[in-house]
């Protein structure tokens, strides 16, 4: 009997990282009928950054959160609709309340790998609500197995009913992935999950990799469409578990013609393995950073490899886009200070 691997597709969340939070109303309508016509299990919606994240700091999104769900859940009927929460963007009585009365059947609770202390009120809940939560580490790279293990634990003890590790900066390899996944696998009681995403072109063996080792969900989107480099691409992910004899439930070619129709929704659609997004799966850096470096580099003269490998250095993480304007003025005042 084929393996069942669980898909949740967040093109319409992370992918919202690659127009700047800029989806329109009709892309929400299309993608959403085009999932659902080809069987995806889940389909993840919102801000970039998740609920409740839309601001000057990480960018503001052309349509409110209630927006995004309605129209959403008002064209997923056996697709379910599934949202990234960060708590911290995320507020319990304005957002969560709001987000479970518009009918939101999946959160995804997500912190940074070692700080999952602060998913405990937001996945309690939820879970008193009667909704499914599932714990998200993010930036995996940065913690060793054994940390994983202890964060995913603190998650599962608040309820969690699965744990995703996220791959936020492409930095991974398949060894990588294997090591982190067996150890979860093996130290928890709840299904496991990956999220991958392609600076180094590794997206679809990693996650590969991670069912070898036994994960069962696994985040890929349609033509790629996230942040930086892309996720791991949707279509290719379908085809490649079925030539191995996985069952995902998605029919190949309806999920083949929803990415004919994202080419003509999305625009620019398919993200690519650019040099500055090789550079920031090589620092360890999360793939939404890309634009904004490029920003910064433009308005301080400075190259914008340098700025990753200096954001590197100093471990930052999704949320701390100010850091970018401070590594891109410090390489500019070295510079001065250098010909002065």
């Amino acid at each position: 009997m084929a393996k069942n691997i669980l898909i949740s597709d967040p093109t319409l969340r992370d992918g919202n990282h690659a127009v700047r939070h800029q989806l329109s109303r009709e892309s929400f309508i299309a993608y959403c009928q085009a999932a659902e016509a080809a069987g995806v299990p889940i389909v993840e919606v919102g801000h970039g950054n998740g609920l409740g994240a839309s601001s000057m700091l990480v960018g503001e999104c052309r349509l409110t959160d209630e927006d995004i769900l309605t129209v959403s859940r008002q064209h997923l009927h056996n697709s379910r609709l599934g949202i990234h929460v960060i708590p911290g963007f995320c507020t319990i009585k304005k957002d969560l309340v709001k987000a479970i009365d518009l009918g939101v059947d999946v959160f995804r609770i997500a912190a940074h790998c070692t700080e999952a202390d602060i998913t405990d009120r937001h996945i309690g809940y939820v879970r008193k609500a009667g909704k499914e939560a599932w714990g998200v580490l993010m930036m995996s790279h940065m913690a060793s197995a054994a940390v994983l293990l202890e964060e995913a634990k603190k998650m599962e003890s608040y309820g969690a009913e699965a744990i995703v590790i996220m791959d936020s900066a492409g930095a991974y390899f398949p060894e990588d992935v294997k090591e982190r996944i067996a150890t979860l696998v093996n130290g928890l009681s709840i299904p496991v999950g990956f999220h991958g995403h392609n600076n180094l072109g590794m997206a679809v063996i990693n996650s590969v990799t991670a069912v070898q080792e036994g994960a069962s969900i696994i985040d890929g989107t349609i033509r790629g469409f996230g942040a930086g480099a892309g996720n791991t691409q949707l279509e290719v992910l379908v085809a490649v578990f079925e030539r191995l004899g996985y069952s995902t439930g998605i029919d190949l070619y309806k999920i083949l013609d929803a990415a004919d129709i994202a080419e003509k929704e999305f625009n620019p659609v398919a993200p690519s393995i650019s040099p500055l997004s090789i550079v920031s799966g090589l620092a360890g850096v999360f793939s939404g950073f890309a634009k904004p470096v490029a920003r910064a580099a433009q308005d301080y003269n400075v190259d914008p490899r340098d700025i990753f490998f200096g954001l590197g250095k100093r471990n930052a993480v999704a949320g701390q886009e100010s850091l970018i304007i401070e590594v891109a003025r410090d390489l500019a005042a070295n510079r001065s200070a250098v010909k002065g």
